[in-house]
């Protein structure tokens, strides 16, 4: 494991539990409603695969006016230079953010707020070591990712806005990083260009939601319904930790969703 900061290595992480409302969650295609108890195991599952993979987890109480709030990478994104407070694109997740403004302060150094106005979802951004894409989508509109740009520019870092395919709610809905020079795509995604000078992997028809892989260390996690992709990860070397996703699933979300990820100086 590499002794410092990559694109995918990770010594803290900041999720939240599932709130009993988890059940409500916004969804843009209705495959029913998860349960508490189902949302609550899957989630479990992931905390403990974070921490095996050696990521010192911080666990921040459920939210019953938020729904949503399990997935705490919308509302904020995290680097080790420090943090950036977003505004979510859906109204009924906006009050998301000043609840974990304070956790985050708490443990960055420097915590910036985006500039108005627009909004933007963390589950739109990717970093890749060429630059964090930031992926324009029904979340993220024009304004809110030049917004973003301009925070991550004061941590001199380059960013790249992108289209979202028509139809996808979030960027990493169809993409994720692998390793420091390839990537998991869609085929939409991959036809669209925006990984041009990475090596790209796609996965097969039908496991479209397999995409939102999310590599950690040495692991790359990989929603369990999807053993076309894993055998195509494990065959390829990587080392891939199979984790359920169905229930978090109906209500349109991943792996990648559900943490805030970084590596912080011990």
């Amino acid at each position: 494991m590499s002794s410092g900061p990559t694109a995918f290595h990770f010594n803290s992480a900041i999720v939240r539990k599932p709130a009993r409302s988890v059940v409500n969650g916004l969804r843009a295609d209705d495959r029913g409603s998860p349960t508490h108890d189902g949302v609550q195991a899957e989630h479990d599952a992931y905390v403990a695969a974070l921490r095996a993979a050696g990521v010192d987890v911080t666990v921040l109480p459920a939210l019953e006016t938020f729904p949503d709030s399990i997935f705490v990478e919308d509302p904020a994104f995290v680097l080790p230079e420090g943090a950036i407070l977003l505004r979510p694109g859906a109204p009924s997740r906006a009050g998301e953010t000043p609840e974990i403004a304070p956790t985050l302060r708490a443990m960055f150094e420097t915590v910036l707020d985006l500039p108005q106005p627009g909004f933007a979802d963390g589950g739109d951004v990717l970093v890749t070591p060429k630059a964090i894409k930031i992926g324009l989508s029904a979340r993220t509109d024009r304004q809110g990712a030049e917004a973003l740009a301009s925070c991550l520019a004061r941590f001199g870092r380059r960013s790249e806005i992108v289209k979202t395919p028509e139809g996808v709610l979030h960027f990493k809905t169809d993409c994720s990083l692998l390793d420091e020079e390839t990537v998991l795509a869609t085929e939409r995604l991959a036809r669209s260009g925006v990984f041009e000078g990475f090596r790209q992997i796609v996965v097969p028809e039908g496991e479209e939601s397999a995409a939102n892989a999310l590599r950690v260390n040495d692991v790359v996690m990989v929603g369990a319904q999807f053993p076309k992709t894993i055998a195509i990860l494990d065959k390829l070397g990587y080392q891939v930790v199979s984790l359920g996703t169905a229930e978090i699933g109906k209500i349109d979300a991943g792996l990648s969703c559900m943490s805030l990820r970084w590596w912080a100086p011990r």
